[in-house]
């Protein structure tokens, strides 16, 4: 007797997961995030060291934790506004100083995260989906990295999550006050890094305008009312600063007239587009296509060492994007399949060329603000297609876009020179999973779960081998990087050396982060010293007695002698060393006045090539000049209470 086999048409529609039978595998992912991200923690001891001092110095003093100053006598502040120094500075407050209570709000974090990026997709495209984009964002090793470590980019990363979550709320029963919310949040991720947190804005405005189910004067007064509530979050502690008396409050480092709003517009703003940075660790601007920050163009984040961070699956949701686009053409105004890809997709397609393109600073970590876009686009794309796996064109691009992610993870994985094996084996899995979902549509449901299972496995392989390397890996220092420390992938750039100092130009054979032909700046910029004991213990003598213990040229030697002594040191110069403060003329009133007990190190070199100031170079030779210098601890120590 024959067989027919009628193959259907039409979609699959989706089967809604039972809720009981979702929290195990939601407390699974979420769980499993926690132990990435906590497991082994302390072992990078201060992370920045830059950000731990400031979390210290804010635990001491109120004020000093309001301005985000580097120290708790208030004499600079971060480059940064302080939000994320709150979250620290707090946590430090009530379990005291230590690399668990700076590191783990970051971690926290990154599990919160991970839940709102479930919970958005899951509204979405179920729950099948929510765990894709959460599993994606958990393993994608510049996640990894920043979540474990205590740069603002977590704080930011969680609050632009929160606030498309919120958006998309919004649009679907047109509520003003999830709008508001969305508007509220993203005003304090702007507190938390700045301009960078605007770009998430056009393609959360444009689905707001598109999508919401009301009226068009509706959806202008309440996007009006949304921007207000941005201006008010983002704007308030701009305000306050820029209304305090300046005699009252930190200098505001990073800028050259103590002024927040020129920190906005300038070195942390439009100077990041245009390589414009006033005071900038080294001139910025490119040229022929380059520059002191790499190459810039579209294929910026695909090549050298920004490769390994985020890349892994961004042509993959790049790839679904479209397909979602297309896909849903025909659905409503109101859709909420399309509303969703054009959030995700347009915070991801803004923020790759933005960072494609920018060519001030650019350091590979601020990828981590891709990741959730990425696991959105990965997590609906690849389960709508699935869902329509009757039809030839949506089984085509799974297959493509499975064969192209797994080909890319072993180009990666050769370029690194890691782990041979894994890079054949996921190639090999990966390929005959595609194969298999060309012919997915005839197979049973469990053969049909098991190909499900073979190629999320063998997409997920790499990033996942990637991101244990890193969480293994201990990262100190300004600028961190992904992945195990014998195999970071090469490129151009800035970078920290092991010794803290920056190296520019081309890694050498172990890559960022190891000795290569770059030449060095500056003596300790990126990296704070670990003081030896007498010289520590030198500092706490006498310390209250002066309102620094000591004064030494750029933050992050300011806070390693800081944070070993719990005393507050001067950052002559802020970060770079290239800010205004304090004038020549200020430090001598200042150790003529007794607040100041030694100077630690030397005068160095001037840094101004990027048209900063010289004031702290200028006050290293003042002291050489007028102090006689003992070495503590193989350090040069100058007592200013002993003038010759």
């Amino acid at each position: 007797m024959a067989t027919s086999i009628s193959v259907r048409t039409e979609p699959v529609p989706a089967t809604p997961v039972p809720r009981r039978r979702q929290w195990p595998w939601t407390a699974g992912l979420l769980a499993g995030t926690a132990v990435l991200y906590l497991w082994g923690l302390s072992a990078s001891g201060w992370a920045n060291a830059f950000y731990s001092a400031a979390a210290q110095a804010g635990a001491q003093s109120w004020t000093a934790w309001f301005f985000g100053s580097s120290d708790a006598a208030n004499a600079i502040t971060v480059d940064k506004a302080p939000a994320a120094l709150w979250v620290t500075g707090l946590s430090v407050r009530l379990f005291g100083l230590s690399s668990w209570s700076v590191l783990v709000p970051q971690a926290l974090m990154g599990v919160a995260t991970v839940a709102l990026l479930y919970a958005a997709v899951r509204r979405t495209a179920g729950a099948a989906a929510g765990l894709l984009a959460g599993a994606v964002l958990a393993l994608t090793p510049v996640a990894v990295l920043m979540f474990r470590f205590n740069n603002p980019d977590a704080l930011l990363t969680l609050l632009l999550v929160g606030a498309t979550y919120a958006v998309l709320r919004a649009v679907e029963a047109g509520r003003t006050r999830w709008l508001v919310l969305a508007g509220v949040l993203i005003g304090f991720g702007f507190l938390a890094k700045m301009l960078q947190a605007f770009l998430v804005l056009p393609a959360l405005t444009a689905v707001w305008l598109l999508a919401a189910p009301v009226g068009i004067g509706r959806r202008v007064r309440d996007l009006l009312l949304a921007g207000v509530a941005m201006l008010v979050s983002a704007g308030w502690w701009v305000l306050a600063v820029e209304l305090w008396p300046v005699d009252a409050r930190p200098y505001i480092g990073g800028s050259q007239t103590n002024s927040v709003l020129e920190l906005v517009l300038g070195y942390n703003g439009l100077g990041r587009l245009t390589g414009d940075e006033v005071g900038s660790v080294v001139p910025g601007g490119m040229g022929a296509g380059g520059g002191s920050w790499g190459p810039t163009g579209l294929t910026r984040l695909f090549t050298g060492s920004y490769a390994g961070d985020a890349s892994w699956l961004l042509p993959a949701a790049l790839v679904l994007l479209v397909a979602l686009l297309w896909w849903t053409r025909r659905e409503p105004r109101t859709g909420r399949t399309r509303a969703a890809a054009l959030a995700w997709g347009g915070w991801l397609v803004v923020t790759t060329l933005v960072f494609s393109l920018m060519a001030g600073i650019f350091h590979s970590y601020y990828q981590v603000v891709l990741a959730p876009a990425i696991g959105a686009l990965v997590g609906i794309g690849a389960v709508e297609l699935w869902r329509r796996r009757v039809e030839v064109a949506a089984r085509v691009v799974l297959a493509l876009v499975l064969a192209g992610t797994v080909g890319w993870a072993f180009v990666l994985l050769n370029r690194a020179g890691w782990q041979p094996w894994l890079a054949w084996t996921v190639l090999v899995a990966g390929l005959l999973g595609a194969a298999g979902l060309l012919g997915v549509h005839r197979l049973g449901r469990r053969a049909g779960a098991g190909l499900v299972a073979v190629a999320v496995v063998a997409a997920l392989a790499a990033p996942a081998g990637w991101s244990i390397a890193t969480a293994a890996t201990p990262h100190t220092g300004a600028i961190p990087s992904s992945g195990p420390r014998e195999a970071r992938m090469g490129g151009m750039g800035v970078r920290g050396g092991p010794d803290g100092r920056v190296l520019v130009g081309a890694p050498g054979p172990g890559g960022p982060g190891m000795r290569g032909e770059g030449f060095m700046i500056g003596g300790n910029l990126l990296g704070a010293p670990t003081p030896p004991a007498e010289l520590t213990a030198l500092l706490q003598r006498d310390a209250g007695v002066h309102t620094w213990a000591a004064a030494t040229i750029g933050s992050n030697s300011a806070a390693g002698y800081q944070l070993a002594s719990g005393e507050p040191v001067m950052a002559l110069g802020g970060f770079n060393g290239t800010d205004p403060f304090p004038t020549l003329a200020g430090f001598q009133q200042l150790v003529a006045e007794g607040r100041i007990h030694y100077f630690i190190g030397e005068a160095g070199r001037s840094n101004t090539g990027s048209g900063g100031s010289d004031d702290a170079h200028r006050i290293g030779l003042w002291v050489q000049e007028n102090f006689t210098p003992m070495t503590v601890g193989g350090t040069t120590v100058y007592d200013l209470t002993q003038q010759r």
